[in-house]
């Protein structure tokens, strides 16, 4: 019998889909599903929910919940965790300063400003888990699905010993899109798509054997096409590989789409896929769905029709699977670059294609980027290595240092307007980084 710990539980969406992905393995069906979190009211709603996915689908699983993490981790498997340190009230901040200096952020969760402080309040829980899971159950796997996914991961990798792989559903995603915009069945679709999270490119895109490449360049020349992905579009004209992640984040990590007005009206407003393309849009649905999350959760719990228990794309479950002795499973995971990709520094994290079987996480060798993708993973892997060292030593210097390397940030600010950027955000955080003993520099 697996057990399958479930840390940050109360996620609702991402943890009920990941339990009925997993059910739907012979393998798993029995397994101790622990659901864990530090709401109680969260997770006793995520309980009932769990409960009748056992219960329609009438598999022989257990399903235990508790607010303690050590107790949820004896034991454990396979740990996947959707956790997110501080609530609306402080990461909204991550957004709002940086655009009092004239950084506009359109989703904010993983690289640039926001995503280094969202690292910065993340990273000295994720490494504690690690080291409750080194204790406890030192042979299983952790999947993180929490942002931001490369800083997360290179720490956790860094300083445990725990095997460790963020999923991300780009790569799956936009396979899928792109197939879409060609007219090909997923089925007959093959890739190789490697580089960072949010910033992999597939190296390889074949339907039927062939390079789809020059179809692609075809469907983008319609206007839907084009206007569907704007910046992933200009990105890909002018790189020549598609890039994985929607055009929302990705218009965040460079300095050609946000630092003007007209800039964002004319790229980032009608074509990212976080319509209306404004900052304040993800601001105001995060702060509705925390008034309105109890309301749709009851309508689901009670809503009579049968579920839809059929198995869906995300990763997690196979990969789990596949590690308690089921089918093998390739899949896109954040690994260390131990060799994977050449012309990328050693042993920082990289979005590869990985073996998952019975021995754990196999990472595939790659090679070298081409020269114009491996320069846009090395600018944004040297901040992020900044900003995983400043989380774990609590040096505000280098918190500082990263941000000035942040090509958006750059576009738009000074340097001693970055510094009191750094400032203000430092002083909002304070009770959020108790690993930094003085925030003045």
């Amino acid at each position: 019998m697996a057990k399958i710990v479930f840390i940050g539980a109360g996620s609702f969406g991402f943890t009920r889909k990941l339990v009925t992905d997993a059910l739907t393995f012979p393998l798993l069906q029995d397994a101790t599903i622990a659901l864990m979190d530090i709401d109680p009211e969260r997770l006793e709603y995520i309980t009932k929910a769990v409960n009748r996915i056992v219960a329609e689908g009438k598999y022989p699983a257990k399903v235990v919940a508790t607010t303690d993490r050590r107790e949820a981790l004896a034991g454990a498997d396979a740990v996947v965790c959707t956790i997110l340190c501080g609530d609306v009230d402080v990461w909204q901040h991550d957004i709002l300063i940086p655009k009092k200096f004239g950084v506009d952020t359109n989703v904010g969760d993983t690289r640039g400003p926001s995503g280094i402080f969202r690292a910065l309040r993340t990273i000295p829980t994720m490494i504690d888990i690690c080291r409750d899971m080194e204790e406890l159950c030192p042979k299983a796997l952790l999947l993180n699905y929490t942002n931001p996914m490369a800083m997360l991961c290179r720490a956790m990798q860094r300083e445990t010993k725990i095997q460790v792989s963020g999923l991300c559903h780009s790569v799956q995603g936009t396979a899928g899109m792109l197939a879409r915009w060609i007219g090909a069945p997923m089925s007959e679709i093959d890739y190789v798509c490697a580089g960072i999270n949010h910033q992999a490119h597939y190296l390889k895109f074949l339907w039927k054997g062939e390079d789809a490449y020059p179809l692609i360049r075809k469907a983008m020349k319609r206007k839907e096409v084009y206007n569907e992905e704007q910046v992933r579009n200009e990105l890909f004209l002018a790189f020549g590989y598609y890039i994985t992640e929607s055009s929302g984040h990705n218009s965040e990590y460079n300095w050609w789409f946000r630092k003007r007005p007209d800039l964002i009206e004319k790229y980032c407003t009608h074509g990212t896929g976080w319509n209306p393309g404004e900052y304040a849009y993800i601001l105001n649905n995060y702060k509705s769905r925390a008034k309105t999350w109890k309301k749709q959760i009851n309508d689901w719990l009670d809503n009579p029709a049968p579920l839809n228990l059929k198995r869906g794309h995300e990763y997690a479950a196979y990969i789990i699977n596949a590690f308690m002795g089921g089918e093998p499973y390739e899949f896109n995971g954040n690994v260390p670059n131990t060799g994977l990709i050449d012309n990328l520094p050693a042993n920082v994290c990289v979005e590869v294609p990985v073996v998952a079987n019975r021995r754990g996480l196999n990472a595939i060798h790659v090679g070298p980027l081409p020269a114009q993708l491996a320069a846009m993973n090395n600018l944004s892997i040297a901040i992020e290595e900044m900003a995983v060292e400043a989380a774990i030593t609590g040096d505000p210097e280098l918190v500082f240092q990263a941000i000035c390397y942040d090509p958006l940030t750059a576009a738009v600010c000074s340097l001693d307007e970055i510094r009191q950027m750094v400032k203000a955000m430092l002083k909002k955080n304070q009770p959020h980084l108790p690993q930094f003993p003085s925030i003045k520099f």
